[in-house]
């Protein structure tokens, strides 16, 4: 177990961390210079001895709203090869000497021990006690995941934003290769996370459209008060599939060659009915109650308030739009249940020889926690789907060599809602308003996104609130 000095570091790690955080790409304060309070940390073990690993709660107080950042470090006694991308800086140790500081997850020892907590393996130990484990902090395989394996490489996702994922090679005993990918949560809230509850709830339930789940790591930070301690999930492991193509990617594609989609579009269609029927068998569901279809209700009047606002010729729709949100409240409603939440053709892979896989399950990003772990309409992510297609055609019409995908777009939607009804109830049939309801608000969405930040795109959504609402007028 590594020993804990109770020294002064020149400069300060957290100095050292402010200088760095606002460059990173999941900082959510962007131009501001953040202003961090350690909240606690918590630390693993290097089994050689020679690389100091800890993991340092902060919070951030310089964006509108107060935000906590997991900021996993590494230490070390000399530079780690092919990791200057990753240095956050260099610092003093009065015992240990100079130091350089690493951002964890790009460490491949870093990331070899935060394997190994998920699986069971290593220990989480005190922030700033020597030989003390950390109770707080667990790593939880998941039952259904016994593959024995053994580490290779590991190396970082680019791209991404909002988290930092780890891609592990692993290897099981046959010899064969076993990816991994574990997401490091950058952003921190107190409460259970959906990818993490939803995906665990499928990989027990064997489903065979979304990846297997490895496990996760649970843990605790001190509140910003210091009254008592938050929990919540800090990491989650899953299988990662190499070779996968992006369904928005496949889609686009396609429309662009004019080529069939339909037979895709069904097979998708029933995946997602055969995800939401194993969620609703797998975790709780609840009839909708008056006061959580009042709430939703309100949530999409809310949304036209803001789009409105953003695009002051939408202003034509609004009576349409109150006309149809005023019916909802005397319509059936499915029952509540656990949802993507954020579903597009962005969240889903084509796997070669498996077919449709659903990834990421957190939900809209805009959302709080405790909104996205709220049980929803799973025609929230029907509609979802039902917008994508309709941007696959949009996007053609925009690009450097306008196509015309507008059959293909309608056929594919078509496709879809044909598959989901292939096995459970048709929403078109069942839920007709509120489907359009759910799609109108999705678009509305859309508004303000592309209104702030692509205005030349606004013509996909206006459009689309147009031709929904065209019925609806009062």
């Amino acid at each position: 177990m590594a020993t804990i000095y109770d020294v002064t570091l020149t400069p300060g790690k957290d100095d050292l961390v402010t200088a760095w955080m606002g460059g990173q790409r999941w900082y959510a304060a962007k131009g501001r210079t953040p202003r961090l309070r350690r909240l606690d940390s918590w630390r693993l073990d290097d089994p050689a001895g020679e690389v100091g690993i800890e993991t340092i709660i902060f919070l951030d107080e310089a964006g509108p709203e107060p935000t906590i950042y997991q900021v996993p470090l590494t230490y070390r006694g000399a530079p780690l090869e092919g990791g200057e991308a990753a240095l956050v800086g260099e610092l003093e140790h009065p015992v240990l000497g100079h130091r350089w500081v690493y951002d964890g997850p790009h460490d491949p020892v870093y990331a070899a021990q935060l394997l190994a907590l998920i699986d069971g393996r290593a220990e989480a130990q005190h922030g700033s006690r020597s030989d003390t484990p950390d109770l707080d902090i667990a790593g939880a395989p998941h039952p259904a995941w016994t593959v024995p394996w053994t580490l290779r490489e590991t190396r970082v996702l680019t791209g991404e934003q909002s988290n930092t994922s780890i891609i592990y090679d692993l290897t099981d005993d046959e010899g064969s290769h076993r990816p991994v990918i574990a997401k490091v949560f950058r952003t921190l809230s107190p409460g259970e996370n959906p990818d993490v509850v939803i995906q665990g709830a499928l990989a027990a339930w064997h489903s065979p459209f979304i990846p297997a789940t490895v496990g996760h790591v649970a843990g605790a930070w001190e509140r910003p008060d210091g009254t008592t301690r938050d929990h919540g999930h800090l990491v989650f492991a899953q299988e990662f599939l190499p070779g996968a193509a992006d369904a928005w990617r496949v889609a686009l594609d396609l429309a662009a060659e004019g080529t069939d989609f339909t037979e895709r579009a069904f097979a998708l269609g029933v995946a997602t009915a055969e995800v939401h029927s194993a969620l609703a068998r797998a975790l709780p569901t609840e009839d909708a109650s008056a006061e959580r279809i009042a709430d939703i209700v309100a949530g999409m009047r809310h949304r036209l308030a803001l789009a409105t606002n953003e695009v002051p010729a939408l202003n034509t729709v609004v009576p349409a739009a109150r006309e149809l949100h005023a019916m909802l409240s005397d319509l059936p409603w499915p029952p509540m249940q656990r949802i993507h939440g954020d579903y597009h053709l962005g969240q889903v892979l084509d796997v070669p020889d498996r077919g449709w896989v659903l990834i990421d399950f957190e939900g809209e990003p805009l959302r709080s926690l405790a909104e996205r772990n709220r049980l929803d309409s799973p025609l929230r992510d029907i509609a979802g789907m039902l917008r994508s297609f309709d941007y696959v055609g949009g996007s053609l019409a925009r690009g450097a060599r306008p196509v015309d995908a507008s059959a293909w777009v309608e056929a594919a939607r078509t496709a879809f809602l044909d598959g989901y009804a292939s096995v459970g109830q048709d929403p078109r049939l069942a839920y007709p308003e509120l489907l359009r309801a759910f799609e109108v608000d999705k678009a509305l969405y859309e508004v303000i996104y592309e209104a702030r930040n692509r205005p030349t795109w606004l013509p996909i959504p206006t459009i689309a609130i147009t031709r929904l609402l065209e019925e609806v007028a009062p």
